[in-house]
């Protein structure tokens, strides 16, 4: 068993570093230029450095905190060689993840004692709120576990389709019903038809869109309430999806999804096709809501359990 999961953790790890890449590359271009003609870490790298964290989507409240720490250490080291900048940098960041209590996990796994485990999938469109949905069932089914989506996003004929499609692909249950139909209702129905068929897993998709706050809050409330006559307490986890690529708009959107819902964990998308990869750092730090998954390729296991020292360990290895 231990040889399968090296193997699976190598190519796992072979997926976030090509996934991060392009993130790498750009912080290393400008880090590069921000220690240039500089031997040790003064006030005017620091300085540097912190443009770069901040212009790399880190987020300026992390940014400040990232510093802080770096000047700690300078005050107590006295002299640090600007080539020890990346290995202080790594050591710092994942230090400041390591005081959130998220990040630990290497595996998909979903809580026994509590079936079936139900997932309400929130996020705008575009994110690829319907992809990671799809793709985490694959991964779930993977685990030997049964699931059934529910299609409750039903303010797009597209997003139905859509879910048809990775339902079909993953060969999992599909619950829906016309376009324009009650979310409330196919909540309801999902999961009373999960309950009747012993399902492990239920993930319900869910309205993309952010144009009226009051309207996304009312909505999401009422899913929650009707969920709950059918199973107590659901559900367990409300994911929000966001675009990694767009780098502090995925901030903003996390503050108003925050705002209209409770949020429990987080899923952060198209991290391969951007320079933004930073904004993982950032997002994991400012909204104490775990990043649980992280999307960093097209394929369909390339949608990953965030570990926030593999992480750290990609991006700055």
């Amino acid at each position: 068993m231990s040889l399968f999961k090296n193997i699976f953790s190598s190519k796992k790890k072979e997926t976030l570093d090509k996934g991060l890449e392009k993130s790498k590359t750009s912080f290393f271009s400008k880090l590069g230029k921000a220690v240039a003609g500089k031997s040790k870490v003064d006030d005017d790298v620091l300085d540097n450095l912190e443009e770069v964290l901040v212009s790399s989507d880190v987020g300026v409240n992390t940014t400040l905190k990232i510093i802080e720490r770096i000047e700690a250490r300078v005050a107590k080291d006295k002299y640090l060689g600007t080539e020890e900048l990346n290995v202080i940098l790594r050591e710092e960041i994942a230090g400041l993840l390591s005081e959130t209590n998220v990040g630990e996990e290497t595996d998909y796994t979903v809580p026994i004692d509590k079936k079936p485990y139900v997932i309400m999938v929130v996020g705008v469109n575009g994110v690829g709120k319907t992809t990671t949905i799809g793709k985490l069932a694959h991964q779930y089914k993977k685990q030997g576990l049964k699931v059934v989506l529910g299609a409750a996003d039903t303010f797009r004929a597209a997003a139905i389709d859509q879910l048809q499609v990775w339902a079909d692909r993953v060969d999992v249950p599909i619950v829906k019903q016309k376009m324009g139909s009650d979310p409330a209702s196919v909540a309801f129905d999902t999961l009373s038809s999960a309950v009747n068929q012993d399902a492990d897993v239920v993930i319900i998709d869910t309205a993309g869109r952010l144009h009226n706050k009051v309207n996304l809050m009312n909505e999401l409330t009422k899913v929650k309430r009707v969920m709950q006559k059918v199973v107590e307490n659901t559900p367990h986890d409300v994911l929000l999806v966001l675009d990694g690529s767009t780098g502090q708009n995925a901030f903003e959107q996390a503050k108003q999804f925050t705002k209209a819902t409770e949020v429990t964990s987080l899923a952060v998308t198209k991290l391969d096709g951007t320079a933004k990869g930073g904004v993982v750092i950032g997002i994991s730090d400012q909204f104490q809501i775990p990043v649980k998954f992280i999307g960093v390729g097209e394929g369909i296991e390339d949608l990953q359990v965030f570990n926030k020292h593999e992480f750290v360990d990609s991006f700055f290895g």
